[in-house]
């Protein structure tokens, strides 16, 4: 049933959301000189890697090292404006559809995490990561590590439709509050480090 709901809502929000999407794809490939899709390796269900889309946001620049600087750095004015938005995270649509990830649930985080988790907090990977989720409703990105895990253990442990219903309800209405967007000192959240 929720793989059902999750094919046809992406495919609905798609078709709806196709033309601001064209345009904003061209737009950043216009501020970025080139791809405008971000590309990375994410952990889905029972920690298995998937490659995760997202609009760009930063430029990419490297230190003398070869290494990115930091995200300060790079983000630009109008990434920090589609961040604010969440228009980043329109090109999941895509995941979702693929089957890597769902609409609602825990967010997808970096592979290197899997070996990080305690036994309770990898109970978040019983799930397919989602593009929202009850952490995401809670607070996002000013909620620290342990919080967002707890939260999305307990989102497991409680799935139902409903859940799933009330946090797309309350996803919308937090998208026009804007908050949690970022961790205090960081432009989205601090790297997580075993606790």
């Amino acid at each position: 049933m929720k793989r059902g709901i999750d094919v046809v809502g992406s495919i609905i929000l798609l078709f709806i959301l196709s033309i601001p999407m064209g345009i904003l794809y061209m737009v950043l490939m216009i501020h970025f000189k080139g791809n405008p899709i971000f590309a990375s390796m994410r952990a889905k269900y029972q920690g298995e890697g998937f490659v995760i889309y997202k609009f760009k946001t930063m430029r990419d620049l490297l230190d003398d090292n070869n290494e990115p600087l930091p995200d300060d750095k790079r983000i630009t004015t109008f990434g920090h404006w589609i961040r604010r938005w969440s228009l980043d995270e329109l090109p999941q649509l895509i995941n979702v559809i693929k089957g890597d990830m769902s609409l609602v649930g825990p967010r997808p985080l970096l592979l290197e995490y899997n070996d990080l988790y305690t036994e309770e907090e990898h109970k978040r990977l019983d799930m397919k990561p989602g593009m929202t989720g009850w952490a995401q409703v809670n607070g996002r990105n000013s909620l620290d590590w342990k919080t967002k895990f707890q939260m999305d253990v307990l989102y497991v442990t409680k799935y139902s439709l409903l859940f799933d219903l009330k946090i797309i309800l309350l996803t919308v209405k937090i998208l026009f509050k804007r908050e949690g967007i970022n961790q205090d000192g960081y432009i989205s959240a601090e790297r997580y480090r075993s606790q």
